[in-house]
């Protein structure tokens, strides 16, 4: 079985370090196509075909099955993702959580009053700067958080089965020049919420 890192399935490409990874044409592509050859066009692009598709239908199946797993601690996706965060130390701000998440602070202050409500989390203001506020998770918290880990390997690796190590590997430097690529258009991050962050 293939061991991954534990990390939140919703922004793994996200996370991803595109130093380092390999230049050469990606597999998959037309045999003897020129590097910087368009691989589609619009006479044949398809659904079926398109890497965003198929990015976004595994993550969309992902998160359903992690959902799924977790259901019995009454968390949803919008909940279970910054208190894994917040648990893991990747994100000890508002404003921090805000940006890994990439949502609005208004939007994720409403997450954060539920988590509050529930008991699984506490605001604090710095003492040294009042604009900036603090995350902790309460031992409820820690509590709610502790399966989730765990849950998100064994999604991850049954998504994995049949995969080798080096394909992993391959895929994951494949993943990473994608976001290297997308983040150089520079997009403005969205000012909406995601629907899979809603709760209203």
């Amino acid at each position: 079985m293939v061991k991954r890192s534990n990390s939140d399935p919703a922004s793994a490409l996200a996370a991803a370090d595109p130093a380092g990874t390999p230049t050469e044409t990606p597999q998959g592509a037309p045999q003897g196509a020129p590097q910087n050859e368009p691989i589609y066009g619009p006479g044949t692009f398809t659904r079926e075909n398109s890497v965003g598709y198929l990015m976004r239908r595994v993550v969309h199946l992902m998160v359903n099955e992690v959902d799924h797993r977790l259901a019995d601690g009454g968390l949803t996706h919008a909940q279970w993702t910054p208190l894994f965060l917040i648990h893991r130390g990747q994100a000890n701000t508002l404003a921090a959580l805000a940006r890994d998440l990439q949502l609005d602070a208004g939007a994720l202050t409403r997450t954060l009053d539920r988590l509050e409500a529930k008991g699984l989390c506490r605001r604090d203001r710095s003492a040294d700067d009042r604009r900036v506020i603090h995350l902790t998770l309460t031992p409820e918290g820690e509590k709610a958080a502790a399966p989730v880990p765990g849950v998100l390997c064994d999604v991850s690796n049954t998504m994995l089965q049949g995969f080798s190590r080096e394909e992993w590997e391959t895929l994951m430097g494949f993943l990473r020049r994608m976001v290297a690529n997308v983040e150089t258009l520079k997009a403005p991050l969205p000012t909406t919420v995601p629907e899979r962050h809603r709760e209203d």
